[in-house]
């Protein structure tokens, strides 16, 4: 592969709403760059970046796809993301990696949340930004409706670069400002130079295009102090200058472009490929990654080929047939097959096996490759977010935060024997997908996964069957109810048994009582040897197996204290086995009478939403019995929520916050205590848990 000096690669992560276009962009730019011979779609399944069977059957990105090729010797590596909630993860990879966030935004419908939580992304990760307003082609399009909704809600950095000029409705020419020239576009997508718009071509064309021109001007005039002054002297900028301005506004974050093109027709992504050569910063332009050196000091990654190896690697790729592909962004130095690095996260030595370039499911592979660029290496022993460095300077790049999981579904087996095939694919797609979680349940035993979604579990079901030829089904995880009693009881438990020879004979009261304990409590009060020392482990063994079922709904017992106080013994019959017997009589007549209850898990909830969701979240968790107990400000206009739920409410519960705060909302949901069951669904409970 040809070697392209860390000047000359651009790295951008496409994130954006789902249905924005994002997918279609890339392989617009596939198709005129000259990667391809042909122009896929989503909806016939062939485009390159997705190739996943999962996306091809559903029509939209599942996962992050690469896209690699080389357009006016500028390597650009494209990072296509997922814009569905459920598979938020694809995006924080892809920003993880980028050297830029092209936010896809639909000329249709505006800005939506993704294209929020992409912004904010990009901003956390501090990584230049620009806008692509998509589907301009379409007949309800609105451009400039979406622009000033742009602006509204991401501020003045807003800085159109690429205009359609419309009349009747209908784009006539795209004006490049940049430039300062007007391009028509023919069926095949071609460009044609024409006259820049007048207010004959297009009704308030020439208000609007000098309002455009004046702020786009005042935008690059505001990067640089000499630049300024220029402005305020009324001198035109030149090319040169606005490209400098842009670039540099970029990378401080204080300007964001706006272009607009139709990967369907074609127009605007020529000048959408110019802009990315002209306009978007080289890794040698971003800041230098930051870690912690082998000390636990802070350091400073930068972008450069001569400086030694450190690779991060932003996605992994469980294939059972090709085995692990890691997709690494390489720092600094050079990468090659054979080299010898160490893994700066967990301080193992790797060695590298094949390198490839990547391009959809296309892979070809490589000796060798530098600073800047992205590529992927095959079975090797590093993770997500894991540093590869050179011996010599062993840095550990700072790690990606994902989301945590917040939907949960109880995992079995389809068929008997497949459960270690089930925990092995398992394993291997928790390596692909940071958000996924697979545990067991330390109160129901059960094994549980748990994902951002239910889409996102059934996507993970699918996966595994397909990949591991394991095949499960996902049920709502049980709830773990306890048992306990509300007052103080004495009961007998006598079992004797004669069969001829030796017979059994057990005799003991114990007192039951309440108390603050999740494990039984025993006791004994036994005066004047009515019952043998000896006896008495056999009689707390006896109840410690009995308290793993209480006597309503066969839920463990919590909450109890047992005193031996007294009983009787055969010197020849008595044995361990006899008392075990007595003990469990006594239990299950004690708890009968000591008005015993079920006891529901109560979680902590903090839900974090815009503030004009708050009435509506707080109604929905009172239906759900929830306890509000307080809320709090985040930031401008989100607010914290905190209360007290019940566990057996919570199921649906990330579902109604996507719908409420359309996927703006997020929340974290941990166990707190255990609380009285209320008595209207004391029966509802019992019979759930007798059915199953």
């Amino acid at each position: 592969m040809k070697h392209f000096s860390v000047s000359n690669i651009r790295n951008i992560t496409l994130a954006g709403h789902a249905g924005s276009g994002k997918t279609s962009l890339a392989e617009a730019l596939l198709f005129k760059a000259g990667v391809t011979d042909r122009l896929g779609k989503t909806a016939d399944g062939n485009t390159v970046c997705d190739f996943d069977p999962e996306e091809i059957k559903r029509k939209a990105s599942l996962n992050t796809s690469a896209a690699s090729f080389e357009y006016n010797d500028i390597r650009i590596n494209l990072l296509d993301t997922p814009g569905l909630f459920d598979f938020a993860a694809g995006m924080y990879e892809g920003v993880a990696a980028a050297g830029t966030v092209m936010i896809t935004v639909s000329a249709k419908s505006g800005v939506k949340t993704a294209t929020e939580k992409a912004y904010e992304l990009a901003v956390a990760a501090k990584r230049p930004k620009m806008f692509a307003v998509t589907k301009i082609d379409d007949p309800d399009a609105n451009f400039y409706n979406v622009l000033t909704d742009l602006k509204t809600v991401f501020g003045p950095t807003v800085c159109p670069v690429v205009v359609p000029v419309i009349k009747d409705r209908q784009i006539v020419s795209y004006v490049n400002l940049i430039e300062m020239k007007a391009y028509k576009y023919d069926e095949k997508g071609n460009a044609v130079e024409t006259e820049m718009p007048t207010a004959e071509i297009s009704e308030k064309m020439e208000y609007r295009m000098d309002g455009l021109i004046a702020a786009f001007s005042e935008a690059v005039a505001e990067t640089d102090e000499a630049l300024m002054e220029k402005f305020f002297e009324g001198e035109p900028f030149t090319q040169k200058e606005l490209i400098h301005g842009l670039h540099k506004g970029m990378n401080e974050g204080i300007i964001t472009p706006v272009v607009c093109c139709s990967a369907f027709t074609g127009a605007g992504i020529d000048m959408l490929l110019k802009e990315i050569e002209l306009l978007l910063p080289a890794p040698q332009d971003n800041a230098p990654v930051f870690g912690t050196d082998t000390k636990g000091e802070p350091a400073e990654i930068a972008y450069s080929e001569t400086d030694p190896l450190a690779a991060y690697i932003f996605k992994t790729v469980a294939d059972p047939f090709v085995g692990k592909m890691s997709y690494m962004k390489i720092i600094s130095g050079r990468i090659y097959s054979g080299c010898d690095c160490i893994n700066a996260s967990t301080g193992q030595p790797e060695k590298i096996g094949k390198l490839y370039s990547v391009c959809g499911k296309k892979q070809t592979e490589i000796s060798e490759a530098f600073a800047g660029d992205i590529v992927a290496a095959a079975k090797i022993g590093a993770s997500t977010c894991d540093t590869l460095c050179d011996p010599s300077r062993v840095i550990a790049a700072e790690k990606t935060v994902y989301p945590e999981p917040c939907y949960r579904m109880a995992v079995k087996a389809k068929s008997q024997g497949d459960e270690s095939k089930i925990s092995g694919g398992l394993a291997k797609l928790l390596e692909e997908d940071k958000t996924l979680s697979y545990e067991k349940d330390p109160f129901t035993s059960e094994m549980i996964l748990s994902g951002l979604g239910e889409q996102h579990l059934e996507i993970a079901a699918a996966k595994l069957k397909a990949k591991f030829g394991a095949d499960i089904l996902l049920s709502e995880p049980q709830i773990a109810y306890r048992e306990t009693i509300r007052k103080k009881v004495k009961a007998e438990g006598k079992y004797k048994k004669q069969t001829g020879g030796h017979g059994q004979y057990g005799h003991v009261w114990i007192e039951f009582e309440p108390c603050v304990s999740d494990d039984l409590v025993f006791e004994e009060r036994v005066f004047g040897g009515a019952v043998p020392r000896n006896f008495f482990p056999a009689v707390e063994k006896g109840l410690q197996e009995c308290v793993k079922k209480g006597v309503l709904a066969g839920c463990p017992v919590v909450g109890l204290k047992a005193i031996l106080v007294d009983g009787s013994y055969h010197p020849v019959d008595s044995s361990e086995m006899s008392f075990k017997t007595a003990a469990s009589l006594a239990y299950k007549e004690g708890l009968k009478q000591a008005d015993p209850t079920i006891l529901e898990p109560i979680g902590k909830l903090i839900v974090t939403a815009p503030d004009d969701n708050t009435g509506d979240i707080m109604g929905d968790l009172n239906k759900r019995r929830g306890r509000v107990l307080g809320m709090n400000p985040v930031k401008k206009g989100v607010t914290e929520i905190e209360a007290d739920v019940p566990m057996r409410e919570m199921q649906s519960f990330t579902m109604t916050l996507r719908q409420i705060t359309k996927g703006k909302g997020s929340f974290k949901f941990t166990f707190l205590r255990y609380e009285q069951l209320p008595a209207n669904l004391v029966s509802d409970v019992i019979l759930n848990l007798q059915n199953d």
